[in-house]
């Protein structure tokens, strides 16, 4: 028989376990300097595309990635590796991006991002750790009574929709969240974002090799 302990324990292993590798709060300030030129209503946009691909992303990767995976015959480590390349790729770009944001609006159209799944959605927000964990974490199924593993799942989508949820706030509010800090403290707190997802990648490409290695000697 299935406990409100049991329940809520399915939906705090979901968004406790996804909550600090999405770490919205950290992808806002990346999130703001991807659409620094944007208006209001296109941020807004932008932000609700990414809550909603995320959602979808997690979702499928909970339920039905492992066997995605193992139908390609894909393992975790070659996840971790091609998604530490492309996060430590955005990480880099947007170190090297011009410091004069505002000049760039009269010299010429700043090339807005219109697409909210590359690389908003993926892999700065949903990046092949949150992929990894959610697999992970769907892959441990109860053995249960059907009605039993539709609430425990129930529960667990739950945990997804509040990750999505927290998303939004972060990325919708993340101009007035960083306004504060004035237009050089904001280029800070991009560069050094970008400088930690430079970093991320570095690791979770670490990661994934060290996984590949240890697998090739067994």
């Amino acid at each position: 028989m299935i406990s409100g302990y049991d329940i809520a324990n399915a939906f705090l292993l979901v968004y406790a376990g996804l909550f600090p590798i999405v770490n919205p709060i950290g992808g806002a300030p990346i999130f703001l300097g991807l659409t620094r030129h944007c208006t209001d209503e296109e941020r807004k946009a932008l932000a609700l595309g990414v809550t909603l691909n995320s959602f979808f992303l997690l979702l499928g990767s909970l339920l039905i990635g492992s066997y995605v995976l193992e139908f390609f015959g894909i393992t975790l480590p070659i996840v971790r590796v091609a998604g530490g390349l492309i996060v430590a790729a955005t990480g880099w770009s947007l170190l090297q991006s011009r410091d004069d944001m505002t000049d760039d609006r009269t010299t010429h159209e700043p090339k807005i991002p219109t697409d909210a799944f590359y690389p908003l959605t993926m892999p700065i927000t949903v990046g092949p750790g949150s992929i990894a964990v959610a697999i992970t974490i769907g892959s441990q199924r109860p053995r249960a009574p059907l009605s039993d593993v539709a609430i425990l799942g129930a529960a667990a989508i739950a945990g997804v929709v509040a990750i999505a949820a927290t998303i939004y706030i972060c990325y919708r509010f993340a101009e007035g969240t960083v306004g504060a800090l004035g237009e050089s403290g904001t280029n800070v707190l991009v560069r050094l974002s970008a400088f930690i997802l430079f970093c991320i990648g570095i690791e979770i490409i670490w990661n994934g090799y060290s996984a590949l290695a240890h697998i090739a000697g067994q």
